[in-house]
């Protein structure tokens, strides 16, 4: 605690004490801990919410802006966070919580990751983090060799050279996409001549300089966000990011995306990058990789693999050819806080060339100054907290065989899902799962015939009334507390490419179980009924569709 008297102001000999660790079994700390703990395990029930209360009046106890002018003990604030934040917090850990990549995390988190916040180590520079340098690069390396396997030679020349660099750790797969188009941006535009380089003399010169017209990154119509954001930041334009025509199956569509290639080059436009997905964000697919290698290297183009998602199945020996291909990346995004179960902001980017990332380096004279290993100089963000720590420590409790247990037990539940899905007469999957993702919607065997036989206005009518139940569905799952699986817009060919909202899963939790699964769908059932009105319409222009067959 800071004060006794709420009335009292800060005095410094106080407030000292709580950068302290507090010494004995009754301190406030363990106190908190335990009542935390307490706490926590609410998350383990199959409820995604402890206690329901609209945003609105959750809101309503963060409304205050005025920053507080008297100190509080810290078990009455804990106690203050307990009530109005954890209490009404996504319990994401819930094994009925399906609908996001966010999962249950491994017990021995919480305890390591004290140590890491004590530690407070910042990965910017050796002289804020010594020991935790090293085995950040260890952690890339290991990932480094996952993806592309090179010999013990490799890692011993390349993992801690101070000039090098096999990739960096980031806040997430935003800021691990953006580095990697950064650098294919900036190693499509080296010094030449009296050209200094993109990075010294910007995208203009450089356009000037190699008369081109334009720039472009290329990647398919099912491409993150992020990637848009990261044609923002590169001051190449939302626009340049140009979208590839998927096939029935999602994947990047060979034949367009050659077009594309072909039609850039000939407009003078450089393509700096095209951008294979290893997991798409909505419907979990993955695009070959292989083929799309060829296509860059035949137009000398970066290539570039989000595999954000998709790229744990690599520790799977079962399932890793999925993603075969992927060594063949000039770079690699991957998330260790989705399938590698790790706390949020454990993003992670590897280059297949050492020598890669030496058109981003930056020197500064306090810190990152030349020959020294300081990772800051390779990295877009500054200072950093040890996650890498996390990933360390969880590649060894784990360990490989582990992660392969926990990878094909997702992708079996998912199949077991899709399976359960198909077998129902008023289900329909729209995506089956190539990892442990999939999509599906609610629809009666009789609607489902009349959008089969419909036709023109009918049929786009009664596909919107669909959109509306299956948004009234997932709305009311997610508000009652129970469950929860998210919702997503498709243009599945089955229905003539028409936008189609359908729900989304996804199953990586390893607490989930098939008999929540099948709870999952008899409580969309039963929320279905709940609207009555829908019902009404679907079923008039049912009835008015069979009237014309």
């Amino acid at each position: 605690m800071v004060s006794q008297d709420k009335t009292a102001k800060v005095d410094f000999e106080s407030l000292l004490r709580i950068f302290t660790v507090p010494e004995g079994p009754e301190s406030t700390l363990t106190q908190i801990e335990d009542r935390l703990s307490l706490n926590l395990n609410e998350f383990l029930k199959e409820h995604i919410v402890a206690e329901e209360k609209p945003l609105r009046e959750i809101e309503k106890d963060f409304n205050d802006s005025l920053l507080p002018e008297s100190p509080s003990f810290v078990s009455e604030h804990t106690q203050h966070l307990l009530d109005t934040l954890v209490s009404h917090s996504v319990h994401t850990s819930s094994p009925s919580f399906i609908g996001h990549m966010t999962s249950a995390l491994p017990y021995f988190l919480m305890p390591l990751s004290k140590i890491m916040i004590a530690l407070n180590q910042n990965l910017v520079k050796i002289e804020t983090s010594k020991a935790f340098t090293p085995l950040e690069r260890q952690v890339l390396g290991m990932l480094h060799s996952l993806i592309y396997a090179q010999d013990d030679d490799f890692y011993a020349k390349w993992m801690h050279s101070a000039q090098h660099s096999l990739g960096a750790f980031c806040s997430g797969g935003t800021i691990a996409n953006i580095t990697a188009l950064w650098v294919a941006r900036n190693n499509a535009f080296p010094a030449d001549g009296d050209f200094k380089g993109i990075e010294q003399q910007g995208i203009f010169k450089a356009l000037k300089h190699y008369e081109y017209e334009g720039i472009a990154i290329l990647v398919s119509e099912r491409g993150h966000y992020s990637l848009k954001k990261a044609a923002d930041v590169l001051g190449i334009g939302r626009e340049s990011l140009i979208a590839v025509k998927t096939n029935e199956n999602n994947k990047i569509c060979l034949d367009d995306l050659e077009a594309k290639l072909v039609e850039l080059e000939s407009n003078r436009i450089k393509t700096i990058a095209v951008v294979g997905i290893a997991g798409t964000t909505e419907t979990g697919n993955i695009d070959p990789l292989e083929d799309i290698a060829k296509q860059c290297q035949k137009h000398q183009c970066h290539f570039h693999v989000d595999a954000a998602w998709g790229g744990a199945t690599l520790m799977s020996n079962k399932h890793r050819h999925l993603l075969a291909g992927i060594e063949l990346a000039d770079s690699v995004t991957i998330d260790a806080h989705k399938q590698l179960y790790i706390p949020m902001g454990a993003g992670m980017v590897l280059f297949k060339d050492p020598h890669a990332m030496a058109s981003v380096e930056h020197h500064a004279a306090y810190i990152l100054r030349k020959g020294s290993k300081d990772l800051g100089s390779h990295s877009l963000e500054g200072s950093r907290s040890g996650m890498a720590m996390l990933v360390y420590s969880s590649m060894h409790i784990i360990s490989r065989p582990g992660y392969e247990l926990l990878i094909n037990e997702g992708l079996d539940k998912a199949q077991y899902f899709a399976d359960l899905v198909s077998q129902q007469d008023d289900f329909e999957l729209i995506t089956d799962p190539e990892l442990c993702l999939l999509t599906y919607r609610y629809i009666p065997a009789r609607v489902r015939l009349a959008l089969e036989k419909a036709s023109g206005k009918n049929k786009h009518k009664l596909n919107e009334l669909l959109n509306g139940l299956t948004q009234f569905i997932q709305k009311r799952q997610r508000e009652n507390g129970l469950s929860f699986v998210s919702r997503t817009t498709l243009t599945p060919k089955q229905w003539d490419s028409m936008t189609t909202i359908v729900f989304r899963v996804v199953l990586a939790n390893p607490l989930t179980t098939h008999g929540i699964l099948n709870s999952v769908l008899n409580e969309q059932r039963e929320i279905a009924k709940m609207a009555p009105s829908l019902h009404k319409q679907i079923d008039s222009l049912v009835s008015t569709i069979e009237s014309k067959l």
